[in-house]
């Protein structure tokens, strides 16, 4: 199946916690039903714990917002959009000159706790009702709530955690932001129960599985310098999980690609339901595939979308002659219209080049909503390649390096690449480091890692407008701070 029952989600909207006024739009609070659900006319079957899991699935749609945002903070890609005025949240973070008054900042922190608020009221409510199979089910919500606080933790640093259930409103005036360390233990902790409590086969498409908790938390470790538990995590999932890579780079991408031997983690987005611009966090597509697309679009294998996000002419010259990666990850618009007849208009920073991996592909016209924001392109959330490059990069940097191990999981992913081994790497130490580090960004360009890549390696000054000891974190919303009433300090030098 394409994803997890969605209609259930509609059934347990939960919108609380000290994110209630921004994470719902007042559109849907006037004319939303108030259903009532409570510890004791809920969790009672195993019904009602996989209809909660399944909600908390949800939100993971929303995280389109920070894949987009995440290339456009860094040097991959310029904003784009059709003018300097376009989404100015965008557009403020591409410069580095974003405020804690950005709304699209406040959507990811809104967005994101509602996605740890979700997952949470199944760990608050998880010893009320036993049945068979319930730690896996679980375990789900613990892997939810991790990845919800993975992306909040890497966006703004330090932040309010609440271990033992939901948040409510009121706690924001209570509850401090807590150190990055203990956040990043909480995860950890979510994270080993998930992988204790699951297999590597998912009961339904889409689903969490131990290869996901383990590749998360190898990742969660390698954001910590920890170098040495996250090669042992790693290396587990390489040798027990059943992932290998795709012989086929140009496939993953495609439709046909969707949750292929390659995706260890995938956001599942379909275009059953439309959305409209007052609430993108409504649609069941992939918004950011439409505002990736190209602007006039008429041609073949495509269709027109907003032109955000577009690369820049210094990521395209990362890619080595003869990476067959290239034109898969780069779509190359003057070359592709003199070669199709392709029209197209320019936008704002037009590059000539577009993010060929998430650029909307031809549909029916009888695709359902609007195609803008509809579209059903799966997100590669965590990828085998990532687990095998993340696997390089801590054999190289741990306490005791493994250079020829770090170089075997390097040289797989460039072998599939280039289609030989002639362009394997042989350097050992920190050329070998540079060359894992460059990897990822070919191999990963337009999936919103390499901000991240560049801040927890300590490059981020390469990043155009870049100010260091200040830029490694977003600002907190600055309705949240308001919140708070004087419990939460605002980041520094914002």
């Amino acid at each position: 199946m394409k994803k997890i029952n969605k209609y259930i989600q509609k059934a347990i909207y939960l919108c609380t916690a000290f994110v209630v006024l921004s994470s719902c739009s007042d559109e849907y609070i006037d004319n939303a039903k108030v259903i009532a659900i409570d510890s004791e006319s809920f969790f009672n079957s195993e019904a009602e714990y996989y209809q909660a899991v399944v909600a908390a699935y949800d939100p993971l749609q929303s995280t389109f917002i920070n894949v987009l945002m995440g290339e456009i903070a860094s040097n991959n890609t310029l904003c784009g959009g059709e003018s300097a005025t376009d989404v100015p949240g965008y557009q403020q973070i591409d410069d580095m000159i974003h405020t804690p008054v950005n709304e699209q900042l406040q959507n990811l922190w809104s967005w994101m706790y509602g996605g740890v608020n979700r997952a949470a009221y199944v760990i608050e409510f998880k010893d009320k009702t036993d049945f068979p199979g319930k730690d896996a089910l679980v375990a789900e919500a613990y892997f939810l709530r991790a990845y919800y606080n993975f992306e909040l933790v890497k966006w703004f640093g330090d932040i309010p955690i609440k271990p033992e259930g939901r948040f409510f409103l009121g706690d924001e005036k209570t509850i401090p932001r807590s150190p990055k360390a203990e956040v990043y233990a909480l995860i950890e902790q979510d994270l080993q129960f998930a992988v204790n409590n699951l297999t590597y086969t998912a009961p339904q498409v889409g689903r969490v599985t131990k290869g996901a908790a383990e590749a998360l938390l190898g990742k969660v470790y390698l954001y910590q310098d920890k170098f040495n538990e996250a090669a042992a995590t790693l290396e587990s999932l390489i040798q027990n999980g059943p992932y290998m890579l795709e012989s086929d780079y140009s496939k993953i991408f495609e439709f046909a690609g969707e949750n292929g031997v390659g995706s260890v983690f995938e956001v599942q987005y379909t275009d059953v339901e439309g959305a409209g611009f007052g609430c993108l966090q409504c649609s069941e597509g992939n918004v950011a595939v439409g505002f990736q697309g190209v602007r006039g679009y008429s041609g073949p294998d495509f269709t027109p979308g907003f032109s955000f996000n577009v690369p820049t002419q210094e990521v395209v010259d990362e890619f080595e002659a003869g990476d067959l990666r290239k034109d898969v990850a780069i779509l190359d618009i003057d070359a592709w219209a003199a070669s199709t007849g392709a029209e197209f208009t320019t936008g704002y920073e037009h590059t000539g080049y577009f993010n060929r991996k998430y650029i909307p592909r031809t549909r029916s016209n009888d695709a359902a909503g609007d195609q803008n924001l509809t579209n059903p392109n799966n997100y590669r959330a965590i990828r085998y390649a990532d687990v095998l490059l993340m696997a390089a990069e801590a054999y190289n940097r741990k306490s005791s390096p493994d250079d020829a191990k770090a170089r075997t999981f390097l040289n797989m992913v460039r072998e599939r690449a280039f289609g030989n081994e002639d362009n394997n790497i042989t350097t050992s130490g920190t050329n070998l480091t540079a060359a894992i580090y460059k990897e990822r960004r070919v191999e990963l360009v337009g999936e919103g890692h390499h901000f991240f890549d560049l801040v927890r390696t300590g490059r981020g000054a390469q990043i155009p407008g870049f100010t260091e000891n200040k830029n490694e974190v977003f600002p907190i919303p600055f309705e949240e701070i308001q919140f708070s009433q004087g419990n939460w300090e605002q980041n520094d030098r914002y």
